[in-house]
């Protein structure tokens, strides 16, 4: 039985010399269709009437949408370049086409590349979503092969950490701690790179009074979804806004929100893990994946990228409010995030500590009595209430060591970064009588 095939290849000669070479000349493959542009071929493929497709480097709007609609639709794709043409082979293995021939292979090569495309097969989406790391198309395998590939240089594999700041909803200072997490971190000498994830409006760019319609992380979310992301790109559009410290600006506006595409996300933070020592990323609140409830099609997930850069981080920090309330949600969003991440295993901080909300008492013995007994958090990290200091610092688009060195606030996220990035904490100087 011959596995029926869809063809969409920009130049028209081309398309109808490969046809009458492939269709019924005993190489297992049956020609169904021929596409007209991209959105025939997507169309077609979701009727179910193909097992694969044979896609020119070319096609016009061709990148990761596109290609994971087909992955959903079950259709395994085989990329077609101009003879020679690196820099096509090597966008469509970026965009996750894993087999790629020559426009002048002999018939029997890529009905070859056909069968083997079917034979290895497509990974099912956990959930009805459209992005191609739900489709399988994205690993960690993949990623390594992307960062390598750049340019034809040899980056070597990527050494570097990402952390992920997530809270539940209430605003309790998850842009705060990252940002605090990410200055201590190149004040220690490390090269640190901060990205502003959050899908419901970012904040960083407007703490450290930088432009907030910047292209910074949407702009490189794009270029990974268009599979032209290379390092130098990404170094470009990060900000170096102090020594060793970069900053991809997120979006300014909550209806921007699908230009954060999870798999664009994950391509990101893949490829940051060479151009930092430490990537922090400032997620959103919400876990849900309700858009599969909304939709019999595949449909992009606004809590997606939180998901995505929850799944990436080498290591998770769950920031709570120090208060009975901010308290009760992170217990809370702690089943959440376990039921929506397994693998996250996060690292407690309690920010605004403050001893007016449990009366007058020790709050810092009380919220650890309250964590070990309704979260079984044995260890967690407090950050003071430092109103002045924060204040000081939004009005003057600077950060704590700027603007207020002795800050308690500012101390103890230092000793939180230091014990990150597995380095000495710095002595505090005690102040001496000239």
């Amino acid at each position: 039985m011959s596995v029926p095939v869809l063809t969409a290849v920009a130049e028209p000669a081309r398309e109808a010399a490969l046809v009458a070479n492939l269709d019924g000349n005993g190489h297992g493959i049956q020609v169904v269709r021929r596409c007209v542009d991209l959105a025939d071929l997507v169309a077609t493929a979701a009727a179910g009437l193909a097992r694969a497709a044979i896609v020119s480097a070319d096609l016009r709007r061709l990148d990761g949408d596109a290609l994971t609609r087909l992955a959903v639709a079950g259709v395994a794709v085989v990329g077609l370049v101009p003879p020679g043409d690196e820099s096509a082979e090597r966008r469509l293995r970026s965009l996750g086409v894993s087999h790629v021939v020559g426009a002048d292979a002999p018939a029997s090569v890529l009905a070859e590349a056909v069968l083997n495309a079917v034979t290895v097969g497509i990974a099912a989406p956990a959930y009805a979503v459209g992005d191609p790391m739900d489709a399988g198309l994205l690993s960690s395998d993949w990623i390594a092969d992307f960062v390598g590939d750049i340019d034809g240089a040899d980056l070597g594999e990527p050494t570097g950490t990402v952390i992920a700041v997530w809270g539940p909803t209430g605003a309790p200072g998850r842009t705060s701690v990252a940002l605090g997490v990410a200055v201590e971190l190149a004040e220690l000498g490390v090269d640190t790179l901060l990205v502003d994830a959050d899908v419901y409006g970012g904040a960083v760019a407007q703490l450290l009074g930088l432009l907030d319609e910047a292209p910074g992380l949407a702009g490189a979310c794009r270029l990974a979804n268009n599979g032209s992301l290379d390092s130098p790109a990404l170094a470009e559009l990060a900000l170096l806004v102090r020594p060793q410290l970069r900053v991809l600006t997120g979006i300014s506006r909550a209806e921007r929100w699908p230009e954060l595409r999870p798999a664009a996300l994950h391509a990101v933070l893949g490829l940051a893990r060479s151009l930092a020592t430490v990537t922090v990323v400032d997620c959103g609140f919400a876990l849900e994946r309700d858009e599969e409830l909304s939709f019999d099609t595949a449909a992009p997930r606004r809590n997606g990228a939180t998901l995505t850069a929850l799944e990436t981080a080498d290591t998770v920090l769950g920031v709570a409010s120090g208060d009975p309330i901010g308290l009760q949600r992170y217990v809370r969003g702690l089943t959440d995030l376990v039921d929506a991440v397994p693998t996250a295993s996060p690292r407690t901080v309690v920010n605004r500590v403050r001893s007016a909300v449990v009366g007058g008492g020790n709050a810092e013995a009380e919220i650890r009595a309250a964590l070990a007994r309704f979260a079984a958090v044995m260890d967690a990290h407090m950050v003071p209430l430092d109103i002045a200091a924060f204040d000081a610092a939004v009005a003057a688009g600077r950060t704590l060591p700027e603007v207020a060195k002795t800050s308690p606030a500012r101390l103890a996220i230092r000793d939180l970064a230091a014990s990150l990035a597995n380095v000495p904490t710095p002595k505090r100087r005690r102040w001496r009588r000239p």
